[in-house]
């Protein structure tokens, strides 16, 4: 009499080739069978990636993480409360271990808040070396390594370990291979601040990189003409405070970039740029510029002057704005649009920017009758339009709710005070409410 079959006696070869036909979550379950079926599945064939939330709930889980997946998988993630210091240095033990997986190509160290805790003061020497220990060395040491060489590395906005960018490009072993470096900030203090500056020479090597996120303090037209010789598909420039010994990026730099790297994109974000704002359409934007994207965000102004020059400038390439701002009860502002008798900006530039699929303003009242316009301009190819100051009061407003829903192809309304995001309401929110609303927007658009 035959005995039934042993499932678990199968050899890991035929359970590894049965696996091979499952898709992630089937494979999973499957992996439930036995200890024996379980053991096969951590292989890096089905584990590529692992993202690491930390917190202390998350202890077990992370610690499981590290044992079985760490050494596997060729893309990790960190994720942590930034002004938590247990969770800090939680994050810098995670790091630490994945600088010694030999098969990591890939990096992203996300912060949830633009500040980073430490023991020390504010860029005190002691803040500085407990940096460099448990953040900048395990980076270095993974950078420094030549076989396999990491491909990717995201500082997630951090201010303090961007700091460290030229530190970083200089001990790389294999420039070469470098294909994705995020390095722009999201600052603590945005009026006040060290630079921290980057060798154009630094980025020769970096003959493979795609995607490169900026600071505008270490552009120049000597590093854009670095940079117009690599194969860049995405350049992401943050905005904050302007330097007076800043000469800008001038346009024949824009020009000559443009010409030799036709497929970029550029997304140009101001962040709390309280100075930077008044002055975009006269020392920022530039005619030549490969502008997709722009955003600007809690600059506590709306620069008309410059979504005029957008519309003319940018009508070939422009795809998204997104302007916002809180909306405080003792300065509840009306939008300088409404001043305008001649022609409102955003339905010129609903106009004239035939690629245009995003549109996102908030803390200023805008004219019902204009976003009607922008509507009926862009249709359907508008897949974001975004607004929570509209006058509601008037008589037409639900024919006029209906007109834009008709247009866009789908039921549309204004934000009101249930659907708006807390950090967009009357009453004032922490910065680390901000924060996360921040980055958020700024890594929703990074190519991975």
């Amino acid at each position: 009499m035959s005995s039934s079959p042993n499932w678990g006696q199968l050899p890991a070869l035929a359970i590894t080739n049965v696996f091979q036909y499952l898709d992630h979550p089937d494979r999973l379950n499957a992996s439930t069978v036995c200890w024996h079926w379980r053991s096969v599945i951590f292989q890096p064939r089905f584990f590529n990636r692992i993202q690491f939330d930390v917190a202390r709930e998350q202890n077990k889980k992370n610690s499981f993480f590290l044992q079985k997946l760490a050494h596997i998988v060729s893309e990790a993630k960190i994720t942590f409360d930034s002004c938590n210091l247990y969770d800090v240095e939680l994050s810098a033990e995670i790091l630490y271990k994945l600088s010694k997986s030999a098969r990591l190509l890939s990096l992203s160290i996300l912060p949830k808040y633009a500040t980073l805790v430490t023991p020390g003061r504010f860029y005190s020497e002691e803040e500085w070396n407990y940096i460099l220990k448990l953040f900048v060395q395990p980076l270095i040491a993974l950078l420094s390594r030549k076989n396999p060489p990491l491909r990717s590395l995201d500082l997630g906005c951090s201010e303090i370990l961007a700091l460290h960018a030229s530190d970083f490009l200089t001990l790389t072993a294999k420039p070469q291979h470098l294909e994705r470096l995020v390095f722009a900030t999201v600052k603590q203090d945005p009026g006040h601040y060290p630079l921290g500056l980057i060798e154009p020479q630094l980025f020769e090597k970096c003959t493979a990189l795609r995607v490169l996120t900026i600071d505008y303090d270490s552009l120049c037209d000597e590093l854009l003409q670095t940079l117009q010789l690599l194969p860049l598909r995405q350049l992401i420039v943050h905005v904050h405070g302007i330097n007076e010994d800043h000469f800008g990026l001038s346009e024949e730099a824009w020009a000559n970039f443009r010409s030799k790297n036709p497929e970029t994109e550029l997304h140009l974000t101001l962040v709390c740029a309280y100075e930077a704002v008044e002055i975009l359409h006269t020392h920022i934007l530039r005619p030549s510029m490969p502008l997709t994207h722009l955003k600007v965000l809690f600059c506590k102004k709306i620069n008309c002057e410059a979504l005029e020059y957008l519309s003319r400038h940018y009508k070939d390439t422009l795809r998204s704005l997104i302007w916002v701002d809180s909306v405080c009860i003792e300065e509840y502002r009306i939008m300088e649009l409404m001043m305008h008798p001649e022609q409102d900006p955003l339905v010129m530039m609903a106009w004239r920017c035939k690629k245009l699929q995003e549109l996102i303003v908030h803390g200023y009242v805008l004219d019902p009758h204009n976003v009607v316009g922008v509507a009926r301009l862009r249709g359907r190819e508008l897949k974001v339009l975004e607004v929570s100051g509209i006058h509601l009061s008037i008589p037409s407003i639900m024919v006029i709710i209906e007109e834009i829903s008709a247009q866009l192809g789908r039921k549309w309304r204004p934000l009101d005070a249930k659907t708006l995001p807390p950090v967009l309401r009357f009453h004032p929110v922490s910065d680390e409410v901000r924060d996360q609303y921040i980055l958020k927007y700024i890594r929703k658009d990074i190519m991975e």
